[in-house]
């Protein structure tokens, strides 16, 4: 742990808090005490070998515990801070290594244990910030959660840390190392600016944001360095009658010097439009369109897709660029529904298909089973020098399913 730089941010959240406790205009009367709550997750996957021995059958098992604490000691202050404990075991020993924290945070604020050939375990501070609120002016200063985008499935947008389109567990945005400052005018009017610290100096991120809803149409900015590169992005969500309907992209030019490994294009582009509509019989439906500017139409380029910068730092997840995906979902009953999850590429005519099905076990408890298709042409043997030639992206994998149980508290 780097405790110089630990010391630093704690030293610097204490005078604050201390500046906002002595000078704010608030009585003593309107403190509240600190607000406690949490979540216990356990997430239980088995998956079957994939094709041409890339990855063998696997069992998996991620539990996690978390607390947080929410304290408002004035009414223009806000102290937030969740401590997040991770388990993890697979079979084949060590076969998935516990995820890294990302390119977004600064100070290292995690303890690591190994536990024989299967098991490790992660202690991390999630989220450790300090609000503060004057007049039209929100300002959070620490580890917090930030996100951008309207769209709901995979958004152009959602740059900083977003969730992989076919993630399961997207209920908590990981923490980032960030100053984030909003002036709200108006009615729905917002100015942002937000400054990231990474891990290293190069993945700094200096954004500004505007928000507005003119005429029923909510209209979104954002521009700036994102982690040593320029990107600008917009979007705008409205309906036509019960139709919703929303359209962003995001340009990005990749950082200078970039070398051979860091991306497939100098400049490129990620666009998504997406609708939804429930219907009468009561199923409700999300469907997108996704341009994926970072990823490549031949499978042949697969290979460079997946060590290029864009998908190593998360900002795609994806490996061609033109998608169709669909959300369906259905109430079954009060306490259980019928969801899916459709990604079809339509470059190489591969898909993955996710049928689940939510249920509501007692208040606050639910688990979700769930299966995951991957359909597609599957890799050929080409050389010494490449083991297998890709010919589709879902192909790749093999089919996998489980069960995620959720409490919280």
């Amino acid at each position: 742990m780097k405790k110089s730089l630990l010391k630093t941010f704690f030293a610097l959240s204490a005078s604050l808090w201390l500046c906002g406790y002595l000078f704010t205009s608030v009585s003593v009367a309107s403190t509240s005490l600190p607000a406690w709550s949490g979540s216990i997750k356990s997430l239980n996957l088995y998956g079957e070998e994939a094709p041409a021995d890339l990855f063998s059958a696997y069992h998996l098992s991620s539990n996690r515990a978390r607390l947080n604490m929410d304290w408002q000691p004035a009414q223009s202050w806000h102290l937030e801070t969740s401590l997040d404990h991770q388990y993890l075991w697979s079979d084949p020993s060590r076969a998935f290594p516990l995820a890294s924290s990302g390119y977004n945070r600064h100070l290292d604020m995690d303890k690591v244990w190994q536990h024989g050939e299967h098991g490790a375990s992660r202690l991390q501070v999630d989220r450790l910030n300090l609000q503060w609120r004057t007049g039209k002016v929100d300002t959070t200063l620490g580890r917090q959660a930030v996100g951008f985008g309207r769209i709901l499935i995979y958004s152009p947008l959602d740059v900083i840390a977003p969730f992989a389109p076919d993630a399961i567990d997207t209920e908590i945005r990981i923490g980032i190392d960030a100053l984030h400052t909003i002036f709200n005018y108006g009615l729905d009017g917002q100015l942002g600016a937000i400054a990231v610290w990474g891990a290293e100096a190069r993945y700094d991120s200096f954004l500004a944001t505007w928000t507005d809803n003119r005429a029923g149409l909510d209209i979104l900015m954002i521009g700036g360095r994102l982690r040593g590169h320029t990107m600008f992005g917009a979007g705008m969500a409205g309906s036509l009658g019960t139709l919703g309907l929303k359209a962003e992209f995001s340009i990005h030019k990749s950082r200078e010097g970039e070398d051979t490994t860091g991306v497939l294009h100098d400049v490129y582009t990620l666009a998504a439009i997406e609708t939804w509509y429930r219907f009468d019989n009561g199923i409700s439906l999300i469907a997108q369109y996704l341009y994926n500017g970072p990823g490549a139409d031949d499978p042949e380029d697969y290979p460079k897709v997946l060590v290029s910068a864009p998908l190593q730092e998360g900002l795609t997840h994806l490996l061609g660029q033109h998608y169709l995906i669909a959300a369906p979902s259905y109430e079954l009953h009060s306490l259980a529904t019928a969801q899916s999850l459709i990604l079809y590429n339509l470059g190489d005519h591969s898909a993955l298909i996710r049928p689940t099905l939510d249920l509501s076990l007692a208040d606050n408890l639910s688990l979700q089973l769930f299966w995951t298709w991957n359909i597609g042409q599957k890799p050929r043997a080409a050389s010494p020098l490449l083991p297998v030639e890709p010919r589709s992206e879902f192909g790749l994998r093999g089919d996998s399913g489980g069960l995620f149980l959720t409490w919280f508290f």
